[in-house]
């Protein structure tokens, strides 16, 4: 259990496991699940990231360590899941948090390379990270699994065709493993965020600057979300407080879909 933990906290004594760990969603969900009670396994590609969040967390009294992996990499996410399993004994809890945006595009003019830089990340790599989530706690009578979609695995926009595929794709495997692996104490659910302040939007927004204001003009809650919003869904999700959720996708849109 992290050092001098509240043992009423949402995922007191769990070991979780968060992909894309490194920036965004993903770090702040490390600091969320570590604040929740968490013993966490940092996963992410940019170790000098990696090295500094981990390094926060435990200056703060937390247990947390990182693994450089790429979740397009079977052999990546296994060594991750093995780690976990390794340090704190058991894999309760996991955040397939890791993803990749797209230059849009009409469909017609995008590349094979481009479809599969996405669909790798976004679905091959949460397919790999459930398979082998799933063999470790299927040893320890199970946990929780939460899959990051977006608002573009629930609607369609112009000229994001693979990045609404893969994140169409995500809810898929999360409805067919929450199927599979329920009988056996599993349950995996998905968050569907809409604008989050993050690496990627930033970038996008700094090339379209009008983003940003359609952005704020298209939801009831005319703002971005911070990444602790998005990650506070998913320690939620995790947590024995959600037991009865199952193969569901909690949008956290600021009612962006209710349009």
């Amino acid at each position: 259990m992290t050092l001098g933990s509240n043992k009423n906290a949402l995922l007191a004594g769990k070991s979780a496991l968060i992909t894309g760990a490194s920036a965004g969603i993903g770090a702040a969900a490390a600091r969320v699940f570590c604040r929740e009670g968490a013993s966490v396994t940092l996963v992410a590609r940019r170790e000098p990231q990696l090295a500094e969040l981990t390094e926060e967390l435990r200056a703060a009294g937390h247990q947390a360590q990182y693994v450089v992996a790429d979740v397009s990499r079977t052999e990546d996410v296994a060594r991750a899941v093995d780690a976990a399993v390794a340090a704190y004994g058991r894999l309760d809890a996991a955040f397939n948090n890791a993803g990749v945006g797209a230059t849009p595009k009409p469909m017609h003019l995008l590349d094979e390379d481009a479809y599969d830089t996405v669909m790798d990340t976004n679905v091959r790599g949460v397919w790999n990270c459930m398979r082998h989530e799933i063999r470790a706690m299927l040893t320890t009578g199970g946990g929780s699994i939460v899959n990051n979609s977006s608002t573009a695995g629930l609607v369609a926009t112009p000229v994001t065709a693979t990045y609404i595929a893969s994140k169409h794709a995500v809810l898929g495997l999360t409805k067919a493993a929450a199927c599979e692996y329920a009988a056996q104490g599993i349950r995996v659910n998905a968050i569907a965020p809409g604008a989050t302040r993050s690496e990627m939007i930033d970038a996008w927004i700094k090339e379209n600057p009008e983003v940003e204001e359609i952005l704020l003009q298209s939801a009831p809650l005319p703002r971005i979300a911070d990444p602790t919003e998005i990650a506070e869904s998913a320690a939620w999700l995790c947590s024995d407080r959600a037991s009865f959720v199952l193969g569901t996708t909690l949008s956290v849109d600021g009612g962006w879909t209710t349009r």
